[in-house]
């Protein structure tokens, strides 16, 4: 059993995923060759068990990693604000509210009257107007209130990240 962060651990996964591509693409470019028939063919070192076993373990070990770090998202519990919550939730939480703000920064983007193309009613052109169907400084508000719970919740997701330690059993 070892102890490690969120962050340790989401680091440690990074590095493990790249020794499995190096090994993965060693099995690729190792396990043919190609020679002419007049040719001494140049044989690449390459053994089979060695690069599936060692894969294999890479692999055991990322399971064990994400599965501590998804069994401490679904239990550790994180304070925002007044708000309790688990890191999954919380994760989610702030899943939705982002898809929320983008969709907010486009209407707060929007100006009141706006010109489309204009249409043709016999020889006279006629201009077309889009307006707006809500307030405007609503919109800002809410914008920004919904940034300001985001940056909490980053806030809180962070420091739970960088401080506090779970069991891993690798």
């Amino acid at each position: 059993m070892q102890k490690m962060t969120s962050a340790y651990a989401n680091k440690l996964l990074k590095s493990l995923e790249d020794d499995k591509r190096f090994w993965v693409n060693k099995e690729y470019n190792s396990a043919s060759y190609v020679a002419a028939i007049n040719e001494e063919p140049v044989i690449p070192e390459y053994d089979y068990s060695e690069v599936a076993q060692t894969i294999a373990e890479i692999d055991e070990k990322i399971a064990i990693i994400k599965h501590a770090i998804n069994l401490s998202n679904a239990t550790a519990k994180v304070s925002v604000g007044d708000t309790e919550m688990s890191v999954d939730t919380l994760l989610i939480r702030m899943a939705q509210l982002n898809k929320r703000k983008v969709l907010l920064d486009e209407l707060r983007k929007q100006l009141p009257k706006t010109r489309v193309e204009q249409r043709y009613v016999g020889r006279n052109a006629v201009p077309e107007y889009r307006y707006i169907n809500y307030d405007l400084d609503l919109i800002k508000v809410e914008y920004e209130k919904v940034s300001k719970v985001i940056m909490d919740m980053q806030m809180a997701l962070d420091i739970y990240n960088q401080t506090e330690q779970f069991d891993v059993a690798v």
